[in-house]
């Protein structure tokens, strides 16, 4: 009798985890059927992450994701405690999470700075309370389905794709391995067409 009681809480808890997992929303924009699906794996604290989303993704979005040809999926790829923090908050934003992930690579050089994670914390918190995203930042951060939803990302990268770096390219399953430019990338997904 004890051993089908364990079994059954098991598996409730199994599907209650599973549940809460669902709660957190993946941040992409595009058309959910495009033919093309690009995973980005990036750190919220990467200067080249921040490059990518000001140097190559306008013209990725206005020629490609604008037309319905890609799907951009943001994945998680936190390369420390504060990329974690700032991932978490994005994720916690489930309409529009895009929006934040752009203004905290826009806006990089005023929340990544600091000698300790205390105080990467507090300008991450002062710059989301700024813009007003209506992000409850400490519920955020401390939200257990989110962090696992961000880790669980980090692992499959590695695991699945051999993510070593940020930001890796994944397009419709395979690695993207040429140097990321938008000229490379273009004739990539031009081929893919």
């Amino acid at each position: 009798m004890n051993k089908i009681i364990l079994i059954i809480f098991i598996f409730l808890s199994s599907y209650a985890n599973l549940s809460a997992e669902n709660t957190v929303k993946r941040i992409y924009e595009g058309k959910e059927d495009s033919k093309i699906v690009i995973l980005v794996y990036e750190s919220l604290t990467c200067s080249h992450c921040a490059v990518f989303h000001s140097e190559i993704y306008p013209n990725l979005k206005k020629n490609f994701i604008d037309k319905g040809h890609v799907k951009l999926e943001y994945r998680n790829f936190p390369l420390d405690l504060a990329a974690f923090n700032a991932a978490k908050v994005a994720h916690c934003k489930n309409i529009n999470g895009e929006e934040v992930l752009h203004f905290l690579y826009k806006n990089q050089n005023k929340w990544v700075k600091g000698n300790t994670i205390d105080e990467l914390n507090e300008n991450l918190k002062k710059i989301l309370i700024s813009q007003n995203f209506g992000i409850n930042y400490n519920k955020c951060i401390n939200d257990k389905n989110i962090e696992d939803f961000v880790l669980e990302d980090r692992i499959e990268g590695v695991k699945k794709y051999n993510v070593s770096a940020t930001p890796t390219i994944i397009i419709n399953e395979k690695k993207f391995d040429k140097p990321l430019t938008y000229k490379n990338l273009e004739k990539t997904l031009e081929k893919l067409l």
